[in-house]
């Protein structure tokens, strides 16, 4: 990778890209004065070949695409950790490096604030940072726990509660913060006490997006129409028909077929499928059970269209974030998780973090996930604590905008950097001890 010789005075550089590398989608953007989540730029984080046309899309490219059918996705995130270089490289390369950058920068010139998975394996952080300093050669570096730049976003204001007289400069992380981050490849439950990590107290849930969309792919491929080959197909699917019921047992009764009266048209909807002519995404519309019988009746003079009626697959495959056994996980599901996670810390900060459970990631966007674990919370949990959970408005670029309010402000923001110029002196080991908290020592003499 051929570069200009960078300056001999390796200094922290005035413009900072905030990245959030996610497994499914790139979170990234340039702090300023003042951020919002206007700032970031959600980035695919994957290579994908397209079986019709043969052509190869990396990263922001497959926004380009109009016909998802059988596309393979090659994806540098496995588990939540980047284990694929050669393909995370690209990517990066096309995203802000090429000539059609979408965030064009010079690397010389530029800091940057990557966010980490918790528990990722020494190796994997190593191998980050020298492709970080060694061949990317940014000017200076900031590797973090995602879930501890989430104390530094307006957390009061998702509660409603009264904002501080003043409000401090330069951020400072909230006191009581239990970050439950459900992405693509698992979900997460941190404890954050004034923004550093309770590493012991850190629970995981094998569960994800992907995972989910897996699942579903099997029903439907078992039920109805065989989607196996056709992932972005199938979690479209998922985004737009998926919810968490509030009583499994009264939904699973009212999509049953032999029903007195027929299923109940609230639950069950029927889901078209895009032609990749004139739609690339599909689309629902109210449940007509005579649809079937009505197609064989008009034969090749009817719509051409596919049609897959969905039921109890809408709630049942998000409800494996609470249920993980209904497909023979051994694992404890959400709400039992966060307990285990609460009585590894003392039981005085059990109503500060109970009272701060804030939601990221992309399935907290399923509807009913928010008020469900807000519910079991309260049933398995001492009644004098008060339980709150919320999701902010943005809750996929919500880790990137705690990231970027941190990075706003320059003075505070410098003292948590590691230099090219110190890394080189130093090495790669010196770099894993300063990182080993995890979250921004933002009292570290600069």
């Amino acid at each position: 990778m051929p570069r200009a010789p960078a300056s001999s005075a390796q200094k922290v550089a005035g413009n900072t890209l905030v990245l959030d590398n996610g497994a499914y989608t790139i979170k990234a953007g340039f702090s300023s004065d003042n951020p919002s989540t206007d700032h970031c730029t959600i980035i695919p984080n994957c290579i994908a070949k397209s079986a019709r046309d043969k052509r190869i899309y990396i990263g922001s490219q497959l926004d380009q695409c109009r016909d998802f059918g059988e596309m393979i996705f090659r994806r540098p995130v496995e588990k939540g950790y980047i284990t694929n270089w050669e393909g995370q490289r690209a990517i990066w390369e096309h995203s802000f490096e090429g000539d059609n950058a979408v965030l064009k920068c010079d690397p010389h010139e530029t800091n940057l604030l990557l966010t980490e998975a918790p528990n990722c394996p020494q190796t994997l952080r190593t191998n980050t940072d020298q492709i970080v300093f060694e061949e990317f050669e940014f000017a200076a570096y900031l590797r973090c726990l995602g879930p501890s730049l989430n104390a530094y976003n307006d957390i009061p204001t998702l509660f409603a509660d009264p904002p501080p007289d003043v409000s401090p400069t330069p951020p400072v992380p909230v006191e009581a913060l239990l970050l439950i981050e459900s992405g693509y490849s698992h979900t997460t439950i941190t404890p954050l006490i004034h923004g550093r990590p309770l590493h012991p107290s850190i629970r995981r849930l094998s569960i994800g997006g992907k995972l989910l969309t897996n699942h579903l792919k099997e029903l439907i491929s078992l039920r109805h129409y065989g989607l196996m080959d056709e992932p972005h197909l199938v979690n479209q699917i998922k985004e737009d028909v998926s919810f968490v019921s509030a009583d499994f047992r009264v939904d699973l009764e009212r999509a049953w077929k032999a029903r007195p009266g027929g299923v109940d048209t609230s639950v069950v909807v029927d889901y078209v499928l895009p032609d990749y002519e004139t739609e690339v995404r599909g689309k629902t519309r109210p449940h007509d059970p005579l649809l079937q019988a009505r197609v064989k009746r008009l034969g090749a003079k009817g719509p051409r269209e596919d049609v897959v009626p969905l039921g109890n697959e809408r709630f049942a495959v998000p409800e494996l974030l609470f249920n993980p056994g209904d497909i023979g996980l051994s694992e404890a599901g959400l709400p039992e998780l966060v307990l285990q996670s609460l009585e590894t810390v003392p039981e005085g900060l059990w109503g500060p973090l109970l009272a701060n459970v804030v939601l990221v990631g992309g399935n907290v966007e399923i509807r009913g996930f928010v008020e469900r674990l807000e519910k079991e919370l309260r049933q398995i949990t001492p009644s004098e604590y008060i339980v709150r959970v919320a999701k902010p408005a943005d809750p996929i670029k919500y880790t990137w905008l705690g990231g970027a309010r941190l990075a706003s402000h320059h003075d505070t923001f410098k003292n948590t950097l590691v230099t090219k110029q110190e890394y080189d002196e130093n090495g790669p080991t010196w770099l894993a001890r300063k990182f080993a908290a995890g979250s921004p020592n933002t009292n570290a003499a600069s």
